[in-house]
């Protein structure tokens, strides 16, 4: 069975009254034009300003001229929503490095609490094309005269409140991104002591043409 949540249809969005009246005013239009009769557009005005939703509009033009229709119905479009992201089981739950270095990268999925520890080494956690087994993800991040890099794509909400102790806790990703309902949050915390511990953005990888000649 699929994780991904379904698409709602645009057509079973609710209509406002200028919605309503857009169409009215292109069926008023199209009997002058001698498209519809008298008759006609009273009986489609009367499905006009009884319709709910934009699947309600669209048959009471439908045999109109595509222009018309259009300019009558503009069905919107659902903006792409990160929740695609979300969905899945999480595996690991820790980076850690002592003396050493380690990574979380590429494609993975990472469950509610993940917990990264630098002590006198190097972690780098990379969210770009990661998934989320909740909505809501919480990291813990320690680093004892070691550095931790977390990155995160621009689709996904960042809140972060880490300490710095003869070290830094820095933030780099605040303002770049606005919150979007249904974007996964990622509550990124803990304490550098005699280290670093940075949260940046990192676009997403561009996918590659494989058609695209290169030139030489």
């Amino acid at each position: 069975m699929s994780d991904l949540p379904a698409v709602p249809d645009p057509r079973d969005m609710r209509v406002s009254n200028d919605d309503r009246e857009r169409v009215a005013r292109v069926l008023h239009d199209s009997m002058a034009e001698g498209r519809l009769t008298v008759n006609e557009l009273e009986e489609r005005l009367d499905k006009v300003y009884a319709a709910k939703t934009f699947g309600d509009l669209e048959p009471l033009t439908r045999d109109l001229p595509a222009g018309n229709q259009a300019r009558a119905v503009a069905v919107p479009q659902p903006a792409a929503s990160p929740s695609y992201r979300i969905g899945g089981r999480g595996t690991p739950s820790t980076a850690i490095a002592v003396m050493s270095g380690t990574d979380r990268k590429g494609v993975w999925t990472i469950p509610p609490t993940f917990t990264s520890v630098a002590i006198m080494g190097g972690v780098e956690i990379d969210l770009t094309e990661a998934r989320f087994e909740d909505a809501e993800t919480t990291i813990q991040a320690f680093a004892l005269m070691g550095g931790i890099d977390i990155f995160v794509p621009e689709d996904i909400t960042v809140q972060v409140n880490g300490t710095g102790f003869m070290g830094a806790f820095e933030n780099r990703a605040q303002d770049q991104a606005q919150p979007r309902p249904g974007a996964p949050l990622v509550k990124i915390t803990g304490l550098a002591m005699m280290g670093g511990v940075e949260v940046k953005r990192r676009k997403p990888p561009k996918q590659k043409n494989k058609n695209k000649l290169i030139e030489e």
